[in-house]
């Protein structure tokens, strides 16, 4: 393909040790390296490295795997992990550059936690930090938290949006020259016309604030979403500056893409101050059939207990019927509508129950690629020409293996056709992303 010159932006999600279901199991892949500091700081410098824009920690709080069927949870290394921010806050001066982004729920948190939190990560790290807003979805999440179920879906959207204000109302508590004074002779130690308190009281917060951190070196942290509700959307129309995105054919992407474009128009923001990264899991080697059988490899270390649990909540339970058997009409499935789609995926290619299930345990439900470098970086600059993405989110099947593989193979291949960075030109993850210094609400 010939060159083009919008820059696209990659991020590198990083959760447990890759987003294929066997990764665990894979011989080079440490099967403890989800709970070992060593082995993040080797996946973040290694990161840093390739010039990523950022790493991304998705999070749950709460063990969202359930034993259905039975002898299925104690095979699902989903199970143990480290808590975002403490690591997050551990990596930040074992690395320079890249960004350091964490899931944060607005469920399950209060406004004035997240943002000092954030905003003191942005302090240690120098501008890089980056909240990705989540307003949590499973039950195992809510019974560690006084509660047998959610809240119900509407009000924890309106809760999201208002926890959102929130936060941004926080961290405009002080302008960035607020402290310039720290004058030991008068005995001043910060300008108090540059504090601004809040004061917010709302149908779910009430703030007085302000935030006892002081301005973010990026102006605030970077503020990312990963819906694709309507809700989801109008929430990152309005505040977010990079969108996680999971749609598998290209003019899906392109009509999502279209969509949240025009709503952040709407809202009052430029288009180009929002980045739509959509996940993609890459297998990749120098053929495509070799590359197939790296696939295959961990396809087949995926142990069936396992493999069933990825359909059963959307099928019911497969368990009595033959895994190289035909996909059978869903028993009793939880949400139908998700039901019907894997039967016609399963129908439209021939799969068989192993099949469908090695499919979905491959990329927990991103786009899957198999191929070459060139091969997968056609793809990808295919999506940005077609505008279905302003980048990536890098999600490998396995770490930190999928990560060398990209850097070394598709990194350079991007990097040679003037589509992706060779140094990074500046400090913080806003600069990376080339987003917009938002204003403070009392400017």
């Amino acid at each position: 393909m010939p060159a083009m010159t919008r820059q696209m932006s990659l991020g590198l999600s990083m959760r447990y040790l890759g987003y294929h279901a066997a990764a665990w199991r894979h011989p080079q892949v440490d099967p403890g390296g989800a709970s070992d500091f060593r082995h993040f700081l080797r996946v973040a410098q290694l990161a840093e490295a390739a010039k990523f824009d950022m790493v991304f920690l998705a999070d749950g709080i709460g063990i969202r795997a359930k034993d259905e069927p039975p002898g299925s949870l104690c095979r699902s290394a989903q199970t143990a992990e480290l808590e975002p921010l403490t690591l997050l806050s551990a990596l930040a001066p074992m690395t320079s550059r890249i960004g350091l982004v964490a899931t944060a729920s607005t469920t399950y948190n209060e406004p004035f936690h997240i943002a000092r939190k954030y905003a003191s990560l942005d302090k240690i790290s120098g501008g890089r930090a980056g909240w990705n807003i989540v307003t949590s979805w499973s039950d195992a999440e809510a019974q560690n938290f006084n509660r047998d179920a959610h809240l119900d879906y509407g009000t924890r959207y309106e809760r999201a949006g208002e926890f959102v204000e929130v936060v941004k109302g926080l961290w405009d508590s002080w302008d960035a020259d607020a402290f310039a004074v720290r004058d030991k002779e008068s005995g001043i130690f910060f300008d108090a016309d540059k504090l601004h308190v809040l004061n917010h009281q709302g149908k779910h917060f009430k703030v007085k604030g302000p935030l006892s951190v002081a301005r973010s070196p990026q102006t605030r942290p970077i503020l990312v979403q990963a819906g694709a509700s309507e809700a989801g959307m109008e929430i990152a129309a309005t505040s977010a500056e990079v969108v996680y995105a999971v749609p598998h054919e290209l003019e899906t992407g392109r009509s999502y893409y279209a969509d949240l474009k025009q709503r952040t128009a709407k809202a009052g923001r430029s288009p180009d101050g929002i980045k739509i990264m959509p996940g993609i899991t890459p297998f990749i080697s120098a053929t495509e059939a070799e590359a197939r059988e790296k696939y295959d490899l961990l396809n087949a270390l995926v142990a069936p207990e396992l493999g069933l649990s990825y359909l059963y909540a959307q099928m019911g339970d497969l368990s009595a019927y033959p895994l190289d058997g035909p996909v059978p009409e869903p028993n009793d499935p939880r949400v139908r509508s998700i039901a019907q789609n894997l039967l016609k995926l399963a129908r439209r290619d021939n799969l068989t129950i192993r099949g469908l299930y090695t499919t979905i345990a491959a990329g927990f439900g991103s786009r899957i690629l198999i191929g070459t470098a060139t091969q997968i970086a056609d793809e990808m600059q295919a999506w940005m020409e077609a505008e279905a993405a302003d980048g990536f989110n890098i999600c490998p099947p396995a770490l930190p293996i999928g990560l060398e593989d990209f850097s070394a193979s598709v990194i350079p291949e991007l990097q040679r056709r003037g589509i992706f960075r060779k140094e990074y030109e500046g400090t913080t993850l806003r600069e990376h992303l080339g987003v917009p210094v938002p204003a403070s609400k009392y400017s």
